[in-house]
């Protein structure tokens, strides 16, 4: 039976909102504080480090890109970002005012590719900053999160299109529709088992997508949890947060779910990542990283 043990770190005050995580290239945790406009970086064991930017920005999803630098997107002022391991921070603006980056991951063919929520469109960036944009075949979409999928393209949620999208390195574009009406899907990730997984947070479900289209879904314990983020761990189950009940879970390919409860009530978990230490890291809004170790 699986053990498993929660700590929290303090890593800002409960308004600077951990919002984002990831592993940098770096062995150190890079997060992002959205409501105060910075980034935050931890080596586990250490104390946390931040970099300031425009403090009106809204960073939001943070990646490593595959330059060996960071790449988040600006929510707020609808940029792109870049940092350096070393604190250097450059910024892009898509041709495509007012388009409100959020997702963003690294793709098969050197570039990052992102979502732009207000534009219904698909972003790439190359590492120097040369920016292309495609749109969707619908709008009001609400392209959300986006992950590179194992057949060599990038799949991505559609919030409001209660969707999936595909696209590839080509540019073109194929819409998934759910089977559960106005699940509102968020996060999103590869899978060990080759499929794309995602979280309904709306309807309390995780969804797995196969790169031939088939959609599986799988409620959770309790429908009402708000699932909002979902990363792979170092074995071929997925974990999630659970940010409207304080919670992170894990499924297996098979459909199997485990949820456990944070340490502080009400701490909001959103993004979670797979730490430098092998642990399950998780941005809490109240100000603090969670670790979760897992012991078989």
């Amino acid at each position: 039976m699986t053990a498993v043990s929660i700590e929290e770190q303090v890593v800002a005050d409960q308004g600077a909102g951990p919002y984002a995580i990831t592993t940098g290239p770096d062995g150190a945790l890079w997060f992002t504080l959205v409501h105060s406009g910075r980034i935050g970086r931890l080596v586990p064991g250490a104390e946390p480090t931040s970099h300031r930017l425009d403090p009106v920005c809204g960073p939001t999803i943070i990646v490593t890109g595959p330059d060996g630098a960071l790449w988040f997107t600006e929510y707020q002022v609808h940029r792109i970002g870049r940092i350096t391991t070393g604190g250097t921070v450059t910024e892009f603006s898509p041709p495509t005012p007012d388009c409100g980056p959020f997702g963003i991951a690294a793709g098969p063919d050197g570039a990052l590719w992102f979502t732009e929520t207000a534009a219904d469109r698909v972003g790439r960036i190359t590492t120097d900053g040369e920016v292309s944009e495609f749109p969707l075949p619908v709008t009001g979409a609400f392209p959300s999160a986006i992950s590179a999928g194992a057949d060599g393209a990038m799949w991505f949620t559609m919030n409001q299109a209660n969707a999936i999208g595909r696209i590839g390195m080509d540019g073109q574009i194929t819409v998934h529709p759910l089977p559960t009406e106005a699940a509102a899907p968020v996060g999103i990730a590869a899978g060990r088992d080759g499929g794309s997984w995602f979280v309904e947070i709306a309807a309390g479900q995780i969804g797995r997508i196969g790169t031939d289209g088939l959609i599986k879904e799988f409620p959770l314990p309790d429908r009402s949890a708000r699932p909002h983020a979902i990363a792979p761990g170092d074995d071929d189950r997925l974990w999630f947060t659970e940010w409207g009940r304080n919670r992170v879970g894990s499924i297996t390919p098979d459909g199997t779910i485990h949820v456990y409860e944070l340490p502080t009530a009400n701490s909001e978990p959103h993004g979670i990542t797979l730490g430098p230490d092998g642990a399950l890291w998780t941005a809490l809004e109240i100000g603090a990283l969670a670790r979760v170790a897992v012991t078989p």
